[in-house]
């Protein structure tokens, strides 16, 4: 199997990037918009997973977001980004071996936590090192066990996915140490389920 990385990058090449923000608008835009609703002051963001840095350039739109930073693993996702928006800061590692320069207050992410081998490790990461207190972590997975729809996806793709049920990934955070944890399904229709939202805050 390839690196999910490997995939991204051939993805770009193909422009199928463009079809995946179509595709995860809605359930992205009903996590920020949650987020959103819940900050009241000046606040800093970080993108898990940036792909080709469309959430980074929408935050940028946001009148109180005052700095927003996409990070992605995949070189061709990055350089996209860079070239599609030539003042926005993107970054180009592996999530588990950032650390942003400051913490902040928002951290998104859409369809990433799954490629890690242990998102657990990754969720206590961005816990531990890129949220400040009171800060929110909010991510988006659509590969979930009762997602039965999904249940090929990582042969088809190519590449490797950690399959969790909605209570695992609700247990991890938990397990993580993040307070006012919440869930839902968000933008559901008659073929799917909808994308599974996890939430919550550091204390």
């Amino acid at each position: 199997m390839k690196s999910a990385t490997r995939v991204f990058n051939e993805w770009v090449i193909k422009n199928k990037d463009d079809g995946m923000q179509k595709t995860h608008s809605p359930a992205v835009m009903d996590m920020l918009q949650y987020s959103l609703s819940r900050l009241h002051t000046a606040f800093s963001f970080i993108d898990a997973g940036c792909g080709n840095g469309w959430v980074v350039r929408y935050m940028n739109t946001q009148p109180m977001c005052t700095n927003a930073i996409g990070v992605d693993g995949a070189t061709e996702m990055i350089n996209k980004a860079k070239r599609l928006d030539t003042k926005g800061r993107y970054i180009l590692s592996d999530l588990l071996d950032y650390q942003p320069s400051k913490k902040v207050a928002l951290v998104h992410s859409m369809e990433v936590f799954y490629y890690f081998a242990d998102p657990s490790i990754l969720v206590d990461h961005v816990k531990d090192n890129w949220i400040e207190t009171k800060g929110r972590l909010i991510i988006g997975v659509d590969y979930y066990k009762e997602n039965e729809g999904c249940h090929n996806w990582s042969e088809n793709v190519g590449t490797p996915m950690k399959m969790l049920s909605r209570k695992d990934w609700v247990d991890i955070f938990h397990s993580s140490g993040l307070s006012n944890i919440r869930h839902w399904l968000s933008c559901p229709n008659n073929d799917f389920q909808g994308t599974l939202v996890i939430t919550g805050t550091v204390t």
